[in-house]
């Protein structure tokens, strides 16, 4: 696991159930990249398969804690550069660098017409 920076997965503000269909959504698409190691895929799978076992303390608050545990820990320990490239493609966010333009010196002269806008000038007659 890369070490250099921290994590930092931020959601898009529109919610819990909009943060809650992403977590789900980055879940799902991790679970079918390759990239991420088969035995780390077991943690959201183990989490749910708890789930649906009977119970074995009462109350749905131990099920819901598993399973955000296990989902918690899978994105977390899945590869940085994955999750990051994930999450940017769930947000349609598009990562570039700032170029200056290179200029040669030549100074190009020239003129500004609207050519949309023709309501000012009278119309001729045919």
């Amino acid at each position: 696991m890369n070490t250099k920076s921290p994590r930092n997965i931020k959601p898009v503000s529109g919610g819990f159930f909009s943060d809650l269909a992403l977590r789900i959504k980055l879940i799902l698409r991790l679970l079918g990249d390759k990239r991420v190691n088969p035995l780390l895929k077991l943690l959201p799978i183990g989490a749910l398969a708890y789930w649906l076992i009977p119970d074995l303390a009462p109350g749905p608050i131990d099920d819901a804690a598993i399973i955000w545990l296990g989902a918690y820990l899978f994105v977390e320990l899945c590869p940085q550069e994955v999750v990051k490239e994930h999450m940017d493609r769930l947000q349609n966010v598009v990562t570039a660098q700032w170029h200056e333009a290179h200029s040669d010196g030549e100074i190009i002269d020239g003129e500004v017409r609207d050519v949309g806008d023709d309501r000012d000038e009278p119309k001729e007659e045919q």
